[in-house]
């Protein structure tokens, strides 16, 4: 990339000595025009740029995309809301997230409840946003709709899902949504825990919370959304993957050519049941034993697992009560799932190519992004600057999101997010949100 008439070619040069691009790590000079990446040059290459920046031996990672967002808003912003929520993920270094269609007020699932949902966003939003549909009994007729309005797809739960106003859906609703959404190839993501086996804790504690979501309720769930998928053709996702119950049929499936893809989360691959100590680490599923935890390492190194999303579901303080059959579940870890991940990650004996690949750009292929989760040159110059190998120790009261609660206050976690960009440009308090509402590609 040469100068053109002696103009100068880009707004930005960020440099690293290792930058995680496609075809691997390696010195280079990162161009950016017009919020798109233009050129990867040599690093030394003395190329004139507006604006220069040399990271050095500091990472540059594409930005992060996270697929499983509950952002709240409208209804429940109290809990969190879309100014917090992506300061919090530009903090960690996720620079677009999909939010999901609950526990907002109303719940999107319908056309008007989506243009509700983009007006409480728009001009909030520190980094770009995207937007689930949800499927829940009798909204079939909207799906179509929905999915012509920008949704990225449609999300549904197989067991109750804690909100009144956003119902299971049982056999016949299943199947008649599964249907309606292969008719014009769209997405299903699904929260799969099969309610006849679940039960009612019988105590207080953790460990009776945990009885009462086996890991044989999410195995029956997969199977059962397998069946569904295989005989409509329809594209379908398994939401947070906790057990390893699930990897098998998963893995068959796949082999069978179902379209079937599934994630887990950073608390299930980070935290075992024996480091829960309060209700902050609550979540449905929920976090298992240690062996259990090694398996969904061996599931994503394999592939059975494609790719790695928070699930940040935060709540007021309020409703973390200490009985853990009463209290909220959800996990606050949209801005800890980077550093969260490698620290476990790399004890494992996994690079951090493997790292972004699972939270960057299998995400980003997951909701048809092919701009977003790389640094390829035409795609959004979202970038990442990361120490990968300083420490820290997290503190709940000093994270971005609303509420100070979160599984990982007080662990030492390796990876600090020094700088991050959208399209180009750095993200900083206080200067304005620049995020941009997203909606489905036409042709992904």
């Amino acid at each position: 990339m040469g100068r053109e008439g002696g103009a100068v070619p880009f707004d930005l040069v960020v440099r690293s000595r290792r930058v995680f691009a496609e075809g691997g790590e390696r010195a280079l000079a990162v161009g950016v025009r017009d919020g798109a990446i233009a050129a990867l040059l040599p690093y030394d290459d003395p190329v004139p740029a507006r604006e220069r920046v040399d990271l050095g031996e500091v990472c540059l990672l594409p930005g992060l995309v996270d697929t499983h967002v509950h952002v709240n808003e409208p209804g429940r912003t109290e809990w969190e809301g879309f100014a917090t929520a992506t300061r919090a993920a530009a903090a960690g270094g996720v620079t677009t997230i999909v939010d999901m269609p609950l526990n907002s007020l109303p719940p999107t699932v319908g056309v008007d409840a989506l243009a509700v949902k983009r007006a409480a966003a728009a001009g909030k939003c520190a980094v770009d946003v995207g937007f689930w549909g949800g499927a829940v009994p009798g909204n079939v007729p909207a799906l179509r709709p929905l999915h012509e309005a920008g949704v990225f797809g449609f999300k549904c739960f197989l067991s109750p899902s804690g909100v009144e106003e956003f119902p299971l859906l049982e056999e016949d609703g299943f199947r008649a949504a599964m249907r309606e959404i292969a008719s014009f190839d769209g997405l299903m993501v699904v929260h799969a825990e099969d309610p006849e086996l679940l039960t009612e804790p019988t105590g207080p504690t953790y460990r009776q919370f945990l009885d009462s979501r086996p890991g044989e309720s999410e195995r029956r769930a997969v199977e059962r959304v397998i069946a569904v998928a295989r005989e409509f053709g329809t594209r379908a996702h398994v939401l947070h993957v906790s057990s390893a119950s699930c990897l098998e049929p998963l893995e068959a499936a796949r082999r069978d050519g179902v379209r079937i893809t599934a994630e887990t989360c950073p608390h299930y691959l980070t935290i075992t049941a024996a480091q829960v100590s309060g209700p902050e680490f609550k979540c449905c599923p929920p976090i298992r034993d240690p062996g259990n935890r090694d398996e969904l390492w061996q599931g994503l190194a394999a592939g059975v697992l494609s790719c790695v999303v928070s699930d940040h579901s935060p709540s007021t303080p309020d409703l973390k009560v200490p009985d853990f059959a009463a209290a909220w579940g959800g996990v606050s870890s949209l801005q800890l799932g980077l550093p969260a991940v490698w620290t476990e990650a790399r004890s494992r004996g996994h690079g951090l190519a493997r790292v972004t690949e699972w939270m960057a750009a299998r995400p980003a292929a997951l909701a048809g992004l092919p701009a977003k989760g790389r640094i390829a040159v035409g795609a959004d110059a979202d970038l990442v600057a990361f120490d990968d190998t300083a420490p820290f120790t997290v503190d709940a009261g000093s994270l971005r999101h609303r509420n100070p609660i979160t599984p990982y206050h007080g662990r030492t976690l390796t990876g600090v997010v020094r700088a991050t960009w959208l399209r180009g440009r750095p993200v900083t308090d206080p200067a304005p949100p620049f995020g941009e509402l997203l909606a489905r590609p036409v042709n992904p």
